[in-house]
């Protein structure tokens, strides 16, 4: 027990320095070392607990996309279209985008996971241009889109095979 602290100590290092790595940096080291799995992973779970942010994040959008939609918000057709348009893009990247990273880092083709993320971030980007005016999403845009960047960035450093 007396060397824990600097084993998380150590961990803490590799998280900051992955992070570092990131156009996202508090982002990342927030979403990491707010979850315990973190404490002693591989650069490759950090990964991993990212994909899973993602898609919490991408969730949490989703459904106030439906909250929306059967709110009065919805009412106005342009409003409706494009939260309509926005519920279609994140269905693309909780039931494509996620599995599809997950299952590219378990296989280790790091270009296709890359791919999956920044695929999640347009998907992001292109929900926020959908609205006629201002977006009721816009700060959960940009937190989906953030995180994916930051997937794709971490999934980078694991591809060139930067050892830690």
């Amino acid at each position: 027990n007396a060397f824990r602290p600097i084993l998380l100590l150590g961990n803490q290092n590799l998280i900051e320095r992955t992070c570092k790595q990131t156009p996202f940096y508090d982002l990342c080291v927030w979403s990491l070392k707010s979850n315990p799995e973190s404490r002693d992973a591989s650069v490759k779970k950090l990964a991993q607990i990212m994909v899973d942010s993602l898609k919490t994040k991408a969730t949490e959008t989703f459904d106030l996309i439906d909250e929306l939609l059967q709110d009065g918000l919805a009412l106005d057709p342009e409003m409706q279209k494009a939260l309509t348009s926005c519920a279609e893009r994140y269905n693309v990247i909780i039931r494509g985008d996620v599995p599809e990273i997950n299952a590219a880092l378990k296989t280790g083709d790091y270009k296709f996971a890359a791919k999956g993320a920044n695929d999640a971030a347009i998907e992001a980007n292109s929900c926020e241009i959908e609205f006629p005016t201002k977006s009721p999403l816009t700060d959960m845009n940009k937190v989906v889109h953030d995180v994916s960047v930051v997937v794709a960035s971490i999934v980078k450093i694991i591809q060139t095979k930067f050892s830690f």
